[in-house]
């Protein structure tokens, strides 16, 4: 691809400091040029229709519509581009629906840049091939996914399998319904998982003797009740106790 006509890329992602850092990274590349970026799936939508870009580096997990309708979408809006999936899943059921729905690769965010790079520039060379790379393969020696989790996470994971809600969580744990999703977040990320259900049994099969802890309910304070005085004294025209 020459200068004179880069590779023009929309960006969509709903974390900011990543979503900043693939701009930056892809405009050092002589072909490519970002034209758009977006955190949410209405704005990847609006800004594929504005720019039609050549290709939407997409993340499937951001706020707003289901991955599948944005793909349709982003087909109707921008017909021509290219849409190349970017996520922390590696699920091979999920492979195939995003697939299914018109993406035309598949990216792990664990690839390296240069894996990245070549497939988007492999894509837009040829509309007809699709890119698929899944999470780099466990070392020999390396610890269970569910190693990684932290102790609170696991606390988490444990109150997940017991079918508890955000809120509840939240309220078991004693902390907002906010810090439960980002770290409910964590834990599909690093079990590679794609729900609730999903997580719980990833868990398992990485390492059979998990059992997360279910973490002891936060005592709440009882108020202390004075004891009801028993003996009534007139005074004034009116009782009182003593």
């Amino acid at each position: 691809m020459s200068i004179e006509h880069p590779i023009r890329i929309v960006v969509a992602d709903d974390h900011t400091l990543l979503r900043e850092a693939l701009c930056e990274l892809l405009r050092a590349q002589h072909d490519f040029r970002v034209v758009g970026q977006a955190g949410d799936a209405r704005t990847v939508v609006s800004a594929a229709a504005a720019t039609r870009p050549d290709i939407v580096l997409l993340d499937i997990e951001m706020p707003g519509h289901p991955p599948t309708y944005t793909l349709k979408q982003i087909a109707h809006v921008s017909p021509h581009s290219t849409v190349v999936v970017l996520t922390v899943h590696d699920d091979p059921h999920l492979v195939h629906e995003m697939l299914s729905a018109g993406a035309r690769g598949y990216l792990h965010k664990g690839v390296s840049w240069q894996d990245l790079t070549s497939a988007l520039r492999g894509v837009h060379r040829n509309s007809y091939r699709v890119i698929v790379s899944s999470r780099p393969p466990r070392a020999v020696g390396e610890p269970p996914r569910t190693a990684l989790l932290t102790e609170r996470e696991e606390e988490v994971l444990a109150l997940v399998a017991r079918a508890l809600s955000n809120r509840q969580i939240a309220v078991q744990l004693s902390i907002t319904e906010g810090t439960v999703k980002r770290h409910l977040r964590n834990i599909f990320g690093k079990l590679g998982a794609v729900s609730r259900l999903d997580a719980v049994n990833r868990a398992k099969v990485a390492a059979p003797a998990f059992e997360p802890a279910v973490p002891a309910p936060v005592p709440v304070p009882l108020k202390r009740v004075p004891p009801f005085p028993s003996e009534p004294v007139r005074q004034n025209g009116s009782l009182t106790y003593r």
